[in-house]
């Protein structure tokens, strides 16, 4: 378990499977800048078992055990390189709270530390004010927009591209070695 000071991320285990399809098929859960993913458990944890890439998620707990979201790493192949990508969402009557933050810099700290990597990327609509300024608090950069990239509740949407590279991150923010 990874811990901060307001949050624990501990990874997702077989157990948490019946929470968090209900999570994914609550339109709700995804917010406005997502499409609702409607999938059983069993097409979850096929999709899960079958994965060739490295993907992890973890539950975010508050200190109370609570379970209030997720947030998850993934490679993007490349043939220059390996990147990691993150990406988050808590359920809604936990958001404004600095809990997603105070999460993605648990990650970023987690990962800076255990991979062999320079940069993490992150993707956001560009309506999605509150998960920028996540990132921007945990230091990531906005590189630009990349154009029409989602299919989203009907429409093509442009996404903000941010990364944070690990000579900006420098020393763990929250994980001490």
């Amino acid at each position: 378990m990874l811990e901060g000071k307001n949050v624990n991320l501990r990874i997702r285990e077989k157990e948490d499977l019946p929470l968090i399809a209900e999570w994914f098929n609550n339109p709700e859960f995804w917010g406005a800048f997502f499409s609702p993913l409607q999938r059983s458990r069993l097409e979850m944890k096929k999709a899960q078992d079958n994965n060739p890439f490295e993907f992890e998620s973890f539950i975010i707990e508050k200190k109370d055990g609570t379970k209030i979201g997720l947030i998850s790493y993934f490679n993007m192949l490349h043939p220059m390189g390996k990147l990691l990508e993150i990406g988050f969402t808590l359920v809604p009557n936990e958001r404004r709270k600095g809990y997603c933050t105070e999460a993605a810099k648990i990650m970023v700290d987690y990962l800076f530390l255990s991979k062999e990597i320079v940069c993490i990327q992150a993707l956001t609509d560009i309506g999605n004010v509150a998960s920028q300024k996540v990132l921007e608090n945990v230091g990531f950069k906005k590189e630009g927009v990349i154009r029409k990239r989602f299919f989203t509740r009907g429409e093509w949407r442009e996404i903000w591209f941010h990364s944070i590279l690990r000579e900006e991150w420098k020393e763990p923010k929250i994980l001490k070695n």
